[in-house]
C-alpha cells in the first residue's frame, strides 16, 4: 500500500502540546515504563516537537515502543554514574531510552560546570534521545554554553571516496545563551539531510531532493523506499565526512560506546541493545567573564548578522536556532501539526497498545 501523500497547501491538523504529552505518557506506560520516566519522556519528546524537530518527536513513538516490546531496550533502567572526575563523568543507561540517560548526564554536567567552569559528561548504553539541541539548550538556564555529540543509531555515511557506510549522521549541537534575543543554537548532522527526514518522506509518499543520496554508483538517489541502496551524502564533501568521524570517536569509543561496523542499526534490529554514545558538555560564562557583558556581546552579534544587507530575494537572514524558536511559539499557541499519516500511525499504535488516541 503505498504512503498517504499530503495535499499541497493543506495545513495538517494539529493538537495541544498538552494532549500530545498525554498520549506519549500513555503509551510509554503501556509497554512498561515507570510513570515519572514516562512523564519526563513525553515532556522532551513534545519539546522536540514543539520545536519543529517533527522527525525526532512523536514521530518516532512506533519505533520506540516496538523496541521496548522487543526486548531492544529496558523500560526500567537503573542509570549509574560508573566513571567520576571533578569536571568530568560517564554514565551506563543500562539500555533505557536515551532521553533519560542524556538528561542525567546534562544536570551532571551543569553540575559540575558550578564548580570547576566546566562539566564533561559521556553516556553509554543509551539509545536514540531525540534531537540534539534538547540538551545542548539545557545548560543555557544556568548561564552556561551547552555542547552536545552522539553517534548515530545507524551508519547511513561512507567515507569519503568509499561505499561502506561505516559513520552515522552524528549529530552534534552547540546552544549560546543571549540576553534578550533568541538564545544562538546550531543543530546539525555532517550530511547534508538526516536520516529521518528519508524515512518522513517516504511515510508521506514525497521524493527526495537530488543532493540527499547517492547509489552505490554515485547517482543522484531521488527515491526514499530505495534507501537502502545508498548513502546519505556529506556536508562539505570530504570535510562533512572528517567531521561525523570525528563525533563520532568523542561520542562513541571515549564512551566505551559503539561505533563503525558495532554499531546496531535501530530499525532494523528492535530486538537488539545498540550501546548508543553521547556526550555533553556544559560550560560556564562566569568562568572568563562577566555574564550580562557576554550575553550583551552576543545580542550585538545576533542583531548585525539580522540587519545586514541581503542578497536580492532574500526576505530575512536567520539566525541558527531562530526558526525553531519561532515555531516553539506558534506551536505552543496554536498546536503542533499532526499530518494524516502521523495520525494513522500513531492510532494504529494506540489500538495495538489499547490506549486512547491522540485527542
Amino acid at each position: 500500500m503505498a504512503p498517504e501523500k499530503i495535499e499541497p497547501g493543506k495545513e495538517p491538523a494539529r493538537v495541544s502540546a498538552g494532549a500530545l504529552k498525554a498520549y506519549i505518557g500513555r503509551a510509554f506506560a503501556a509497554v512498561g515504563i515507570p510513570s515519572g520516566d514516562a512523564t519526563v519522556l513525553a515532556d522532551l519528546i513534545t519539546e522536540a516537537d514543539l520545536r519543529g524537530s517533527d522527525t525526532h518527536g512523536v514521530f518516532r513513538m512506533p519505533q520506540y515502543c516496538k523496541r521496548i516490546k522487543a526486548g531492544g531496550a529496558n523500560p526500567r533502567p537503573v542509570l549509574r554514574v560508573i566513571e567520576e572526575r571533578p569536571s568530568t563523568a560517564l554514565v551506563d543507561g543500562d539500555n533505557g531510552m536515551g532521553h533519560l540517560a542524556m538528561k542525567l548526564a546534562a544536570e551532571t554536567a551543569i553540575a559540575k560546570a558550578r564548580q570547576t567552569g566546566i562539566g564533561w559528561v559521556g553516556a553509554r548504553m543509551s539509545n536514540h534521545a531525540g534531537p540534539a539541541a534538547l540538551y545542548a539548550m539545557m545548560p543555557l538556564a544556568h548561564d552556561m554554553i551547552g555542547l552536545y555529540f552522539a553517534v548515530g543509531s545507524n551508519n547511513h555515511l561512507p567515507p569519503w571516496g568509499g561505499i561502506e557506510s561505516l559513520l552515522g549522521t552524528n549529530p552534534v549541537a552547540v546552544a549560546v545563551p543571549t540576553m534578550d534575543e533568541p538564545p544562538v543554537v546550531m543543530d546539525m548532522s555532517p550530511t547534508v539531510a538526516a536520516y529521518g527526514k528519508v524515512r518522513l518522506k517516504a511515510s508521506r509518499g514525497e521524493e527526495m531532493p537530488v543532493g540527499w543520496m547517492i547509489d552505490r554508483q554515485g547517482q543522484p538517489l531521488t527515491d526514499p523506499k530505495r534507501a537502502d541502496e545508498g548513502s546519505l551524502l556529506p556536508i562539505g564533501a570530504y570535510k562533512g565526512y572528517a567531521l561525523s568521524l570525528i563525533i563520532g570517536l568523542l561520542a562513541g569509543p571515549l564512551n566505551r560506546a559503539a561505533i563503525g561496523r558495532d554499531i546496531v542499526d535501530f530499525v532494523k534490529h528492535p530486538e537488539a541493545a545498540t550501546n548508543t554514545g553521547q556526550s555533553i558538555v556544559a560550560l560556564s560564562v562566569e568562568a572568563f567573564g562577566p555574564v550580562a557583558e557576554f550575553k550583551r556581546s552576543v545580542d550585538t552579534m545576533v542583531r548585525a548578522i539580522r540587519e545586514s544587507p541581503r542578497l536580492p530575494g532574500v526576505e530575512r537572514i536567520w539566525l541558527p536556532g531562530e526558526q525553531s524558536h519561532t515555531k516553539r511559539l506558534d506551536r505552543a499557541k496554536n498546536g503542533i501539526p499532526i499530518p494524516p499519516p502521523l495520525r494513522k500511525s500513531l492510532d494504529e499504535l494506540a489500538r495495538e497498545l489499547k490506549i486512547d488516541p491522540v485527542v
